[in-house]
């Protein structure tokens, strides 16, 4: 009994810390989001869509689909996990949808422009992310419908699908930090703006990490 008195401080603590972590990464988010929106002003031109959509792709609605998971940042953690777990495949299709889109505008305003395709490190590793996520959220079919995987435990499947999303995660935000690198992000911002934007996908990286690990993989901090 005295171990858990002597606990209780620190698990709140841990808590409060873990609820403002997850708060702070809705918030970075969608500024971050927002920022590059106005930035890239989408449909003033065939490439405006491109950092547009890939960042509302990876920075907004990916971080969300891992967010509701959080049983400190959850928008919607009073709601049972399978309900969860059906909002969170619907934000990874919207993420797919716009990522694919983001892609085919980049693809197509370089072919109109006789420019060519994947040279950069940020163009190859963006359609190595897009592939990616795309097959990310097909492999996640069998947590919903759990009679399509013969042979494998939900738990087994859970932990592989965890890793596997945490490695997509983490290629899409690589992806968005070498688009901050681009000569378009380059010419856009300047001083300051460039450092306050690139610490906007590496530390939702982070907090991101932080979860899956501690879900998944990491032993629980706490136990007596």
């Amino acid at each position: 009994m005295v171990h858990s008195k002597e606990t209780e401080p620190e698990h709140r603590f841990y808590g409060f810390t873990r609820t403002v972590s997850a708060s702070l990464t809705h918030l970075i988010c969608i500024v971050f989001t927002v920022f590059i929106t106005v930035l890239s002003r989408p449909g003033s031109s065939l490439f405006s869509w491109h950092p547009f959509l890939m960042t509302l792709a990876f920075s907004l609605f990916m971080t969300e689909a891992i967010l509701l998971f959080s049983p400190h940042g959850s928008p919607i953690k009073s709601l049972p996990h399978k309900t969860k777990g059906r909002v969170h495949w619907i934000l990874q299709c919207i993420c797919v949808s716009c990522a694919v889109l983001g892609l085919a505008a980049i693809f197509y305003n370089k072919h109109l422009n006789d420019k060519p395709h994947f040279t950069s490190w940020h163009g190859f590793l963006g359609l190595i992310t897009v592939c990616v996520v795309g097959l990310q959220s097909l492999a996640a079919v069998p947590l919903i419908f759990h009679s399509l995987a013969k042979g494998w435990s939900l738990a087994k499947l859970k932990r592989y699908h965890a890793a596997c999303g945490l490695v997509t995660y983490l290629l899409g935000s690589v992806s968005l930090l070498l688009g901050l690198c681009s000569a378009w992000f380059a010419a856009s911002v300047s001083g300051y703006t460039w450092y306050l934007s690139a610490l906007c996908p590496a530390l939702t990286a982070l907090v991101m990490m932080n979860q899956v690990t501690t879900a998944y993989m990491a032993k629980k901090r706490f136990q007596s």
